[in-house]
C-alpha cells in the first residue's frame, strides 16, 4: 500500500511537469480557436509594408490542441475565374510564448515542408504573431507582424 501511495504521487508529480503543446496552466497561451487577421507588417530589408485585412480580403486561422490551419479569399472577387483563394495548414508547438509552425500544406508547393518560428502574445481578444518569414524556393526572407482578433 505505502509503494502504491508513492507511485500515484510520484506519477501525478512527473505528469504535471509536461504541459500540453497549449498548455494547461492558468497563465498559458490559449491559442485554441478561430482567429481572424486584421493586419499585416511585412518588413522586407527594413522596409516595412501594411496590409490592412479588414479590406477586399479576408483572411482566417483555426488552432486546436496540436494543428493550424488558415484560409484567405477575396471578399469582392472579380466575376471571371481570377478569385485568389490561399489555404494551409500542419502541426506546430507552443513553449512559452515561442509559437513554431510546421506547414505541411500549402496552395504554393514551394512552402511546404516550412519551420516558421514566431512569437506570440495575447491581449484581451488580440494575438500578435511575430517572426521571420523566410522560404528559399521562393527567395523571401522578411519579418511578418500579424495581428488577430478572436471570432467569437
Amino acid at each position: 500500500m505505502k509503494y502504491t501511495i508513492t507511485l500515484l504521487a510520484a506519477i501525478s508529480l512527473l505528469s504535471s511537469c509536461n504541459p500540453k503543446p497549449n498548455g494547461d496552466s492558468p497563465t498559458a497561451l490559449r491559442l485554441n480557436g478561430t482567429w481572424q487577421l486584421v493586419s499585416r507588417t511585412t518588413i522586407t530589408k527594413g522596409v516595412p509594408t501594411v496590409t490592412d485585412y479588414t479590406k477586399d480580403q479576408k483572411m482566417i486561422k483555426i488552432i486546436n490542441d496540436s494543428h493550424f490551419a488558415f484560409l484567405r479569399h477575396d471578399t469582392n472577387p472579380p466575376k471571371d475565374s481570377t478569385n485568389h483563394f490561399d489555404a494551409g495548414g500542419g502541426s506546430y508547438t507552443l513553449v512559452g510564448d515561442q509559437y513554431t509552425e510546421h506547414l505541411d500544406f500549402y496552395s504554393s508547393r514551394n512552402w511546404e515542408g516550412g519551420t516558421f518560428k514566431f512569437t506570440v502574445s495575447i491581449q484581451n481578444d488580440t494575438l500578435v504573431q511575430r517572426g521571420l518569414e523566410k522560404v528559399e524556393k521562393e527567395n523571401i526572407e522578411r519579418e511578418i507582424i500579424e495581428r488577430y482578433v478572436r471570432v467569437k
